[in-house]
């Protein structure tokens, strides 16, 4: 995984995490990264600095560990709060996102699983979804 910091036309900077240089390329040619202040799709990255281990930042692994391991916590909460207040429509998420829309239904939420291109093809048609990382319910 690689870490970009991304620049947007609107002048909103923010950080987007990909598997590879080339797969940023990929999306960015399919126009499929969008901005998440503005939603622009005209993104670029940023000049970025390696993060090297020094002297000077020894201290910073830790608290960076502590800051992940808080941070997944945060995300063990969203996810039961959302399994307890929202149906799983697992698959068919897309369909459903589009029911409730255009049939203009009252949901009480849902969440399921949506490619990106499926999740960017919902937000072109006015449709608000938002893509959480699901991680493991265990704190280890």
């Amino acid at each position: 995984m690689i870490k970009f910091n991304l620049t947007c036309e609107c002048g909103s900077t923010f950080e987007s995490w990909f598997s590879s240089s080339d797969e940023y390329s990929s999306l960015l040619k399919k126009k499929l990264i969008n901005c998440i202040y503005c939603n622009s799709t005209k993104v670029k990255k940023s000049i970025m600095a390696p993060n090297l281990a020094s002297k000077s930042n020894k201290g910073t692994n830790k608290s960076n560990y502590q800051l992940k391991k808080d941070i997944k916590k945060e995300l063990i909460k969203i996810r039961k709060y959302i399994e307890k207040n929202c149906k799983n429509v697992g698959d068919n998420f897309v369909q459903e996102a589009r029911n409730i829309h255009y049939d203009n239904k009252n949901s009480t939420g849902i969440y399921g699983k949506a490619t990106l291109e499926e999740t960017s093809e919902l937000q072109e048609e006015g449709i608000e979804v938002v893509t959480i990382p699901w991680v493991e319910k265990s704190e280890n």
